[in-house]
């Protein structure tokens, strides 16, 4: 299965290398411009999971509507919106 890299937003790209920077100083992990595969998968997963953190509270949203099989019972309904950047 091929992977489609292809930027649509072009400043995207530089938003989320920004975010990149910004989630690894604060989890501790020094980044460098380019290629960073000498990182550990220790160091490589705390930066995805700190960026998860902060994306995560945007993204989820709860809400409640009236079930439609019993007359005045609430049934809880979880959507997830995608993030634009």
């Amino acid at each position: 299965m091929s992977s489609n890299k292809k930027t649509v937003v072009p400043s995207a790209r530089d938003a989320m290398n920004q975010f990149k920077m910004e989630a690894a100083s604060e989890v501790g992990v020094n980044l460098k411009q380019g290629y960073n595969g000498d990182l550990t998968s220790k160091q490589a997963g705390s930066v995805g999971g700190q960026m998860v953190k902060k994306m995560k509270p945007i993204r989820t949203m709860n809400y409640q509507r009236i079930d439609r099989t019993a007359p005045g019972h609430i049934q809880p309904i979880h959507y997830i919106c995608s993030i634009s950047l």
